[in-house]
């Protein structure tokens, strides 16, 4: 029925109504009028709008169901897009996140859309794990009526390149169910490849379902409560401080970094991470250019803008973090026959990615790049999300990060991290673009009783120093426990002023410390987890939740390992039952981590 209509008719809504809702629907777009008529078609069952918007169930043959895992947040924007635009065409979906999915629906469902990241060694990420081992046990049913489609989202710098994506294809065709598209794995740069496969597969399901009267996504609380500002919107706040911790003499630099939200609004919880638009050093977007013999104001298309050259650089383009498809281009520019053979070499790719910048590139292997062709193969520049080191509960508008400044000497030259360096370098008043990455699966438990024991070496210690605000805030009575590492007791303690007010208040009950060239035997914070087995074994035996924050390749394992050791040692388990013990954990959210 079309609005000009109603007036004509026996409506139920006053001329007053009428008039309203006229111009409230001439500001929507075709996407949010079509949830705007499910939320209606909802409110008018009964539903409660306090937290799921839900309307009475249509038969599954008329549902599409879109999962999405993520870690960084991409996987639930592209899923959330998809669901937009199959409203859009009066489907109806159902969109939740893979953590929140219930396995045994499975069997029941005939639509499935999959948009699912890969995280560390081809590991798939937290809200995708259960449905991940679901789908490769034994308690997996058969789909034969099924059909599916799968985004597959990943970094072509890595070895196991969109692996889950891979896994979840794979299960469900053994498992009997059709595919409706290839799956698509996107690098990086994924937005363009995505938005093709949304539309894609939107029609691929046309054929499958009836549409549906009234389409609604189902909606947690947490995402009716999301701020405006996004990745794709982010506020631009103000820096404040961007103080060294680190002394004189320590090896690296460490800041406390203070940013004003200022009359944003935007809310977060500890355990969230801040993402941060940064803008690439004028020194070395300098050295390119005239590394290359480039113009800097050559006009340059990147995407659908046209801008100068210098500006795509500084903050259209990544230029600190090679990938192999730039340095194989790169091999073929130069024709230098070492670099095509090393590009050719999956290894030698990815351990030269970790030790070299296109500014190495450009001064170790000379070509003749036009600036056309240097913008189209360098990859967009993306945020770097830094674990949030404060509670709004005691900065309020401020939100803190803790940032160690990656630093590098190659043939002499300086070289940087791009955010690390913009964030150590700013100045009271430099504006920067930042956004709130929720981050549900690293949360303080729900009872304020529950012990915790927190490990955190280097600046993994930061959500932990959010952590123990927030308890302080609440009056949290429940026992804390800090494992903090680095280098050296006088130059690498961080916080360290804050950790002995805690521990003198009692807000913080116990600190074990791993200073590891402070002897000549190195000590990390697993040495001292194994060191304390006894009390450790005992704090989980009383319900303690176990956080892990930091580095992912060795520390995080490391630390699990010793971890396993003292349910052997103390629990009596053996090694494969201690290994389930701590995923039983894991699954019971006694057990988190969150590492990189």
């Amino acid at each position: 029925m079309l609005l000009k209509e109603l007036s004509a008719l026996a409506s139920p809504l006053s001329q007053g109504q009428v008039d309203k809702l006229k111009q409230l629907t001439s500001e929507l777009s075709s996407v949010q009028l079509a949830w705007v008529s499910g939320y209606l078609a909802a409110s008018a069952n009964g539903a409660s709008t306090s937290g799921a918007v839900v309307e009475s169930q249509p038969t599954a043959s008329q549902t599409v169901t879109i999962l999405y895992g993520s870690q960084t947040g991409n996987g639930k924007g592209v899923a959330t897009e998809l669901a937009a635009k199959a409203q859009a065409q009066g489907y109806a979906v159902n969109l939740a996140s893979m953590g929140d999915y219930n396995v045994r629906q499975l069997k029941q469902e005939t639509i499935l859309l999959a948009v699912v990241s890969t995280h560390g060694e081809g590991e798939a990420p937290d809200d995708a794990i259960e449905l991940h081992k679901f789908l490769s046990s034994k308690r997996a049913p058969k789909l034969d009526n099924l059909s599916y489609a799968v985004l597959a989202l990943g970094d072509s710098s890595y070895e196991f390149f969109c692996q889950t994506g891979k896994d979840f294809d794979s299960r469900l065709a053994a498992l009997g169910a059709k595919s409706l598209l290839p799956l698509v794995e996107c690098d990086v740069d994924y937005e363009q490849a995505a938005e093709e496969w949304q539309d894609s597969v939107v029609d691929a399901v046309k054929p499958l379902i009836q549409t549906a009267s009234a389409s609604v996504v189902p909606l947690t609380q947490a995402q009716t409560a999301t701020s405006e500002y996004t990745k794709q919107n982010p506020y631009t706040a103000e820096v404040l401080v961007s103080q060294k911790l680190t002394g004189r003499d320590s090896d690296r630099d460490v800041r406390h970094v203070e940013i004003d939200l200022g009359e944003s609004g935007i809310q977060y919880q500890v355990g969230d991470a801040l993402g941060i638009w940064f803008s690439n050093n004028p020194a070395l977007v300098n050295e390119i250019i005239s590394g290359l013999s480039l113009s800097a104001d050559e006009q340059v298309i990147v995407g659908k803008e046209t801008t100068s050259l210098v500006e795509a650089l500084t903050d259209k383009k990544e230029l600190t973090q090679l990938y192999p498809g730039l340095v194989k281009a790169w091999a073929e520019f130069s024709g230098n026959a070492d670099l095509l053979a090393l590009s050719e070499d999956k290894a030698q790719t990815r351990q030269f990615i970790l030790n070299n910048q296109l500014a190495d590139l450009v001064s170790a292997y000379p070509a003749k790049v036009n600036a056309a062709q240097l913008v189209e193969v360098l990859r967009p520049l993306t945020p770097r999300l830094y674990s949030i080191a404060s509670s709004q509960a005691e900065v309020e508008s401020e939100v803190h990060l803790t940032v160690a400044l990656v630093e590098d000497e190659r043939e002499g030259q300086a070289r940087f991290g791009g955010a690390s360096h913009f964030l150590a370098s700013a100045e009271e008043g430099q504006q920067v673009k930042v956004y709130v990455e929720p981050n549900k699966h690293f949360r303080l438990p729900e009872s304020a009783d529950t012990p915790v024991i927190m490990v955190g070496p280097g600046t993994g210690v930061a959500p932990f120093r959010a952590f123990i605000q927030q308890r302080v805030a609440d009056g949290v009575s429940g026992e804390s426990w800090l494992f903090f590492g680095n280098p050296h007791f006088e130059q690498d303690f961080l916080y360290q002023v804050e950790w002995q007010q805690y521990l003198k208040s009692g807000d913080l009950s116990r600190l074990d410390v791993a200073f590891s060239r402070d002897q000549a035997e190195k000590v990390y914070v697993q040495h001292r987890i194994t060191e304390q087995a006894e009390q450790v074994w005992q704090w989980l035996q009383n319900g303690a939740h176990v956080y892990i924050c930091g580095d992912a390749d060795r520390m995080a394992k490391d630390v699990h390992q010793a971890l396993v050791n003292v349910a052997v040692s103390q629990g009596g388990l053996s090694e494969e039952d201690a290994k389930a013990y701590f995923e039983e954990l894991r699954a019971a959210k006694r057990y988190q981590k969150d590492v990189y």
